[in-house]
């Protein structure tokens, strides 16, 4: 199944939207998407899993086709309760877990608290410190206080992607356009995520709220790939390092050339990646 089948299922009283790809019968694999993105971010990954797994990707709150969060709860904690009720209403015992940054702190943090579960774990440039120490997590904010509300047309929607995207792929990019805003009632383009909640939260502190990610790292009982974008700005060499010296289940690559969104920027060399390391993908 190369196009995937839309889902909505209710968790801890949101309704959480999921889109699933291949045959229920194979391996499971769950695909966690970044601050600002939407479960389709996957989708030419999960085209390239869908002939060896079962592949399912959610909407965050507050993103996609996922309900707002009127708590603005958009913290680590209340991801991983989601992913947690997510994959018991789905009746999920053992997969996979893939995660771009956001998504990768949930994966980081649901391995190490849940390793009867966790077949093995990919993570896609983040890391310990990563949201609080580094250039990235400037820019993000940067980025964040200069988001505008709304859009006048789709062309301005485009031009808002590419500049704080510069490398942005033209596929990405369309994906981008497609899955962020939404028609307004004013005949204005708006966001689909709750940006203005998201900015909110991530201005208030760590993301990770009191989640120790080092500890997460440390109590990994799966084996654990970790994808650094070669232009990264927000996961120094020096991270993925440390990361390998502290857990010996982990091991870490690079794609030169990608930035942040290392899927994105190649998503050829991300999926050769992914499926040399995940269980079953290799079939």
């Amino acid at each position: 199944m190369t196009e995937p089948t839309s889902h909505q299922v209710v968790l801890n009283g949101l309704t959480c939207r999921f889109l699933r790809w291949g045959d229920d019968r194979r391996p499971a694999v769950l695909m966690l998407h970044g601050l600002r993105s939407y479960a389709h971010t996957w989708d030419p990954v999960a085209r390239a899993l869908s002939s060896t797994h079962a592949v399912i990707a959610p909407d965050f709150r507050g993103r996609g086709d996922s309900s707002w969060d009127p708590g603005r709860d958009y913290f680590t904690n209340a991801y991983v309760e989601d992913m947690e009720k997510l994959v018991a209403s789905l009746g999920l015992t053992r997969f996979s877990i893939i995660g771009h940054s956001m998504g990768g702190t949930v994966g980081y943090t649901f391995a190490a608290r849940h390793p009867d579960q966790v077949d093995a774990l990919v993570v896609e440039d983040i890391g310990p410190g990563s949201s609080t120490d580094t250039a990235g997590a400037d820019r993000i904010l940067r980025e964040l206080r200069g988001t505008p509300l709304s859009f006048d047309s789709l062309a301005a929607v485009r031009a808002y992607w590419r500049d704080i995207r510069p490398g942005i792929t033209e596929e990405a990019l369309r994906s981008r356009i497609e899955h962020t805003v939404r028609p307004g009632g004013d005949g204005r383009w708006e966001w689909k995520l709750d940006m203005q909640g998201i900015a909110a939260a991530r201005r208030s502190g760590d993301p990770a709220g009191p989640v120790d990610l080092w500890a997460c790292v440390e109590a990994l009982k799966c084996p654990t790939l970790v994808i650094r974008g070669g232009r990264s700005d927000f996961l120094p060499v020096a991270v993925c390092r440390e990361l390998a010296d502290r857990q010996r289940l982990l091991r870490w690559a690079e794609i030169p050339g990608a930035g942040h969104y290392a899927h994105d920027d190649d998503p050829a060399e991300f999926i050769r990646l992914v499926t040399g390391f995940l269980p079953g993908a290799e079939a």
